[in-house]
Protein backbone atom coordinates (compact mmCIF):
# COMPACT_ATOMS: atom_id res chain seq x y z
CA UNK A 1 0.00 0.00 0.00
CA UNK A 2 1.35 3.21 -0.79
CA UNK A 3 1.94 6.19 1.73
CA UNK A 4 -1.30 7.89 3.00
CA UNK A 5 -0.96 11.49 1.28
CA UNK A 6 -1.89 13.21 4.68
CA UNK A 7 -0.51 11.98 8.39
CA UNK A 8 -3.43 13.15 9.93
CA UNK A 9 -6.26 11.33 11.74
CA UNK A 10 -9.61 10.95 9.89
CA UNK A 11 -12.72 9.52 11.51
CA UNK A 12 -15.28 7.74 9.43
CA UNK A 13 -18.51 7.81 11.76
CA UNK A 14 -21.54 5.95 11.04
CA UNK A 15 -24.37 3.20 12.53
CA UNK A 16 -22.50 0.61 9.96
CA UNK A 17 -25.88 -1.72 10.98
CA UNK A 18 -24.40 -3.63 9.14
CA UNK A 19 -21.17 -2.48 7.18
CA UNK A 20 -21.16 -2.68 3.76
CA UNK A 21 -18.90 -3.28 0.77
CA UNK A 22 -19.80 0.80 0.26
CA UNK A 23 -18.76 1.76 3.25
CA UNK A 24 -15.93 -0.90 3.45
CA UNK A 25 -14.69 1.23 0.02
CA UNK A 26 -14.86 4.69 1.66
CA UNK A 27 -12.78 3.57 4.49
CA UNK A 28 -9.95 1.94 1.87
CA UNK A 29 -10.10 4.94 -0.13
CA UNK A 30 -9.87 7.01 3.14
CA UNK A 31 -7.39 4.92 4.29
CA UNK A 32 -5.17 5.73 1.30
CA UNK A 33 -5.14 9.85 2.41
CA UNK A 34 -4.83 10.03 5.64
CA UNK A 35 -2.12 8.07 8.16
CA UNK A 36 -4.92 6.49 10.45
CA UNK A 37 -8.60 6.64 9.69
CA UNK A 38 -10.87 5.75 12.64
CA UNK A 39 -14.18 3.35 11.87
CA UNK A 40 -16.07 4.83 14.47
CA UNK A 41 -19.39 3.00 15.53
CA UNK A 42 -22.25 5.33 16.90
CA UNK A 43 -24.17 4.26 20.34
CA UNK A 44 -27.07 6.15 18.61
CA UNK A 45 -29.40 5.09 21.51
CA UNK A 46 -32.24 6.82 19.11
CA UNK A 47 -32.07 4.44 16.38
CA UNK A 48 -33.40 0.89 16.34
CA UNK A 49 -30.38 -1.19 15.35
CA UNK A 50 -30.38 -4.32 14.31
CA UNK A 51 -27.25 -5.45 15.92
CA UNK A 52 -25.30 -4.50 19.10
CA UNK A 53 -22.38 -1.79 19.27
CA UNK A 54 -20.37 -4.71 20.05
CA UNK A 55 -21.63 -6.73 16.76
CA UNK A 56 -21.21 -3.84 14.87
CA UNK A 57 -17.25 -3.56 15.83
CA UNK A 58 -17.08 -6.95 15.13
CA UNK A 59 -18.11 -6.92 11.72
CA UNK A 60 -16.09 -3.84 10.86
CA UNK A 61 -13.65 -4.70 12.45
CA UNK A 62 -13.44 -8.14 9.87
CA UNK A 63 -14.37 -6.10 7.31
CA UNK A 64 -10.74 -4.13 7.52
CA UNK A 65 -8.64 -6.34 8.87
CA UNK A 66 -6.65 -6.59 5.94
CA UNK A 67 -6.09 -2.48 6.26
CA UNK A 68 -3.41 -1.35 8.66
CA UNK A 69 -4.20 1.98 9.28
CA UNK A 70 -7.89 1.74 9.85
CA UNK A 71 -9.16 1.30 13.65
CA UNK A 72 -12.20 0.65 14.62
CA UNK A 73 -13.77 2.19 17.68
CA UNK A 74 -17.45 2.96 18.77
CA UNK A 75 -18.38 5.97 20.71
CA UNK A 76 -21.55 7.99 22.27
CA UNK A 77 -22.43 11.26 21.83
CA UNK A 78 -21.85 13.95 19.36
CA UNK A 79 -18.95 12.69 17.15
CA UNK A 80 -17.09 16.28 17.13
CA UNK A 81 -16.47 15.77 20.94
CA UNK A 82 -15.00 12.14 19.77
CA UNK A 83 -12.56 13.00 16.97
CA UNK A 84 -11.19 15.78 19.24
CA UNK A 85 -10.87 12.83 22.05
CA UNK A 86 -8.86 10.87 19.04
CA UNK A 87 -7.10 14.08 17.85
CA UNK A 88 -8.53 13.75 14.38
CA UNK A 89 -8.36 16.83 11.82
CA UNK A 90 -10.96 15.15 9.41
CA UNK A 91 -14.19 13.44 9.29
CA UNK A 92 -15.01 11.26 5.93
CA UNK A 93 -18.87 10.63 5.25
CA UNK A 94 -19.59 8.91 2.29
CA UNK A 95 -22.01 10.37 -0.53
CA UNK A 96 -24.31 7.92 -2.82
CA UNK A 97 -26.52 10.41 -4.17
CA UNK A 98 -27.76 14.47 -4.09
CA UNK A 99 -30.42 13.19 -1.00
CA UNK A 100 -27.28 12.61 1.12
CA UNK A 101 -25.74 15.29 0.25
CA UNK A 102 -28.67 17.86 1.82
CA UNK A 103 -28.51 16.00 5.10
CA UNK A 104 -24.67 16.11 5.34
CA UNK A 105 -24.13 19.36 4.38
CA UNK A 106 -26.65 20.09 7.55
CA UNK A 107 -24.49 18.23 9.50
CA UNK A 108 -21.17 19.43 8.57
CA UNK A 109 -22.52 22.85 9.00
CA UNK A 110 -23.62 21.90 12.65
CA UNK A 111 -20.28 20.57 12.94
CA UNK A 112 -18.15 23.42 11.89
CA UNK A 113 -19.91 25.15 14.51
CA UNK A 114 -19.25 22.86 17.17
CA UNK A 115 -15.79 22.61 16.03
CA UNK A 116 -13.91 24.78 13.82
CA UNK A 117 -11.06 23.12 13.32
CA UNK A 118 -12.23 20.02 12.19
CA UNK A 119 -12.88 19.70 8.07
CA UNK A 120 -15.34 16.78 6.37
CA UNK A 121 -14.55 15.64 3.35
CA UNK A 122 -16.78 13.83 1.50
CA UNK A 123 -16.06 10.95 -0.69
CA UNK A 124 -18.46 9.96 -3.31
CA UNK A 125 -19.38 6.45 -4.05
CA UNK A 126 -17.65 3.87 -6.24
CA UNK A 127 -20.97 3.71 -9.35
CA UNK A 128 -21.76 0.03 -8.02
CA UNK A 129 -22.42 0.85 -4.50
CA UNK A 130 -24.17 4.01 -5.31
CA UNK A 131 -28.07 2.01 -4.49
CA UNK A 132 -26.51 0.24 -1.08
CA UNK A 133 -27.29 1.17 2.06
CA UNK A 134 -27.48 -0.77 5.52
CA UNK A 135 -31.09 -0.84 5.01
CA UNK A 136 -31.67 -2.43 1.60
CA UNK A 137 -29.51 -5.11 2.52
CA UNK A 138 -31.39 -5.75 5.55
CA UNK A 139 -34.61 -5.78 3.86
CA UNK A 140 -33.39 -7.87 0.61
CA UNK A 141 -31.68 -10.09 2.93
CA UNK A 142 -34.93 -10.59 5.14
CA UNK A 143 -36.86 -11.49 1.29
CA UNK A 144 -34.51 -14.07 0.65
CA UNK A 145 -32.46 -12.05 -1.91
CA UNK A 146 -28.59 -12.52 -2.38
CA UNK A 147 -26.55 -9.94 -0.56
CA UNK A 148 -23.29 -11.91 -0.87
CA UNK A 149 -21.40 -9.57 -3.13
CA UNK A 150 -22.66 -6.64 -1.04
CA UNK A 151 -21.40 -7.75 2.27
CA UNK A 152 -18.22 -9.64 3.68
CA UNK A 153 -18.75 -13.29 4.17
CA UNK A 154 -18.59 -12.63 8.32
CA UNK A 155 -21.61 -10.05 7.93
CA UNK A 156 -23.64 -12.46 5.90
CA UNK A 157 -22.97 -15.12 8.29
CA UNK A 158 -24.48 -12.49 11.20
CA UNK A 159 -27.67 -11.59 9.25
CA UNK A 160 -28.34 -15.42 8.40
CA UNK A 161 -28.51 -16.01 12.51
CA UNK A 162 -30.31 -13.06 12.72
CA UNK A 163 -32.87 -13.98 10.36
CA UNK A 164 -32.32 -17.49 12.01
CA UNK A 165 -32.96 -16.36 15.43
Amino acid sequence: MPEPVLQHIAVYPGSFDPITMGHLEVVTRASRLFGKVILAVAGDAEKDHMFTVHERIEMARDACRDIPNIAVDSFEGLVVDYARAQGAQTLIKGLRAVSDFEREMQMATMNRQLAPELDTLYLMAMPEYTFLSSSIVKHVHQLGGDISRLVTPFTRQLLDRRLEG
